[in-house]
């Protein structure tokens, strides 16, 4: 099992771009998809998160900038990121906690490789 995240990039102040992730390999099924960023010299904060219901959660920062969702049957999470900004500028990661097998304790949880995002002045 392995996530692929995309969509990466430079961004003026104000613009948009949008990250996906999508989970390849053999799994039973996916429970919370999220997008995580690391700035230099910071450590690495949760941007926002969703349920395999579709609930979501926001890092205060980004409310009503950016947007995740996903795609169930495409085993794929994305991330809206408008009005960009300096301050957003990091290397994302996306996460899943995934069920390898039919039985609840086959869960683990699986990170993508990081994308960088800049948001320049």
């Amino acid at each position: 099992v392995q996530l692929q995240a995309s969509g990466g990039g430079l961004a003026q102040a104000g613009g948009s771009l949008k990250l996906s992730c999508a989970a390849y390999g053999t799994f039973f099924g996916i429970d919370d998809m999220a997008w995580y960023r690391q700035a230099p010299g910071k450590q690495r904060e949760l941007v926002a998160s969703i349920s395999k219901t579709g609930g979501t959660d926001y890092a205060y920062s980004v409310v009503g900038r950016f947007t995740i969702s996903r795609d169930n049957a495409q085993n794929t999470a994305y991330l809206q990121m408008n009005s960009l900004q300096s301050a957003d500028t990091a290397v994302y990661y996306c996460y899943a906690r995934i069920q390898r097998f039919s039985y609840l304790l086959s869960k683990a949880d699986y990170w993508g490789q990081g994308t960088q995002v800049t948001g320049t002045l």
